[in-house]
């Protein structure tokens, strides 16, 4: 039996012992999808020469808070809809921008603590 095999048994049986985990580390994958499904929507609209500038920089600081690894992913996602919360209400917000900006609000409001 090799090293690498022999790892791999262990952390299968480990997993197998402990099914709270694999579901936690499950949960942690579908957090980082979300996140990342966000992140490009969010990105569309940072990058649209349409989009007025404040609210640019309003989605782009949300990108960079949502980026900050020092602290928890639900309370970056918190965070992060909290800034778009209030660009959404903006009157000069390009229709594409607002849809485009409700779906990521959608995805990052899924995001929970495991």
């Amino acid at each position: 039996m090799t090293k690498s095999t022999y790892s791999h048994q262990t952390v299968d049986c480990f997993h197998k012992r402990c099914p709270g985990m694999s579901a936690k580390l499950k949960k942690q994958e579908e957090n980082n999808a979300k996140l990342a499904k966000a992140t490009v929507s969010l990105n569309q609209i940072a990058d649209s020469n349409i989009t007025p500038r404040n609210i640019r920089k309003i989605v782009k600081d949300s990108i960079l808070m949502l980026q900050d690894q020092k602290q928890s992913m639900a309370v970056r996602a918190a965070n992060a809809i909290s800034l778009l919360d209030e660009v959404a209400q903006d009157p000069n917000m390009p229709s594409f921008a607002r849809v485009t900006l409700w779906s990521a609000v959608s995805e990052l409001e899924s995001i929970r603590e495991q």
